[in-house]
């Protein structure tokens, strides 16, 4: 018998040697094809979340989480969170569905009120409750710099002989202490 290498056997029986090499490319190529396989089906099945764009986390951003965390929307982390799930489903679908962001945005508050947005709009008691902090200080130190001004204006200046007492004051109240000073 000849061995695979050109000489003679003598004696020994020629086993069959499996082919380790083939069968490990054969192997490696099936499962690089179920992998392929397996990441082109979930593509298919499993569509991409709206969430991931980044239309989806600017608006994400601008909305609370319902569930009372006041943790903005894509970055609430409580396990098990049903509202922020539901909330991130309804945002996927709008903008699946191509709605503009201030539709988005209103939906969301007509749904769970103005408290949901993290900005609140600019309009009538938000519009103060942002400018009375800014405008508050100035007001009280402009009527401070008044009331000390005028406070200026009308203190009496005394002369360098100090306060002039009238005389019939220096006795009243000579007389109601019931001592006799003299000068």
């Amino acid at each position: 018998m000849i061995d695979p290498m050109g000489q003679e056997m003598a004696g020994q029986e020629m086993r069959a040697v499996p082919d380790t090499e083939g069968c490990l490319v054969r192997l490696m190529g099936l499962f690089a094809a179920c992998v392929l396989f397996v990441a082109l089906a979930a593509m298919l099945v499993i569509p991409m979340h709206a969430q991931q764009t980044d239309r989806a986390k600017m608006l994400g951003q601008k909305l609370f989480c319902a569930c009372g965390c006041t943790q903005v929307l894509t970055a609430c982390n409580h396990v098990g969170c049903t509202r922020s799930t539901a909330m991130l489903k309804e945002l996927d679908e709008r903008i699946s569905r191509g709605d503009s962001d201030d539709l988005i945005l209103q939906s969301f508050v007509q749904e769970y009120g103005l408290k949901v947005l993290t900005e609140p709009p600019n309009t009538g008691f938000n519009r103060l409750a942002v400018i009375a902090p800014i405008a508050a200080p100035i007001v009280a130190l402009f009527l401070l710099w008044e009331v000390v001004r005028r406070w200026r204006q009308r203190a009496p200046l005394a002369g360098a002989g100090g306060l002039q007492i009238s005389p019939e004051l220096l006795a009243r109240a000579r007389h109601e202490s019931g001592k006799d000073f003299d000068e």
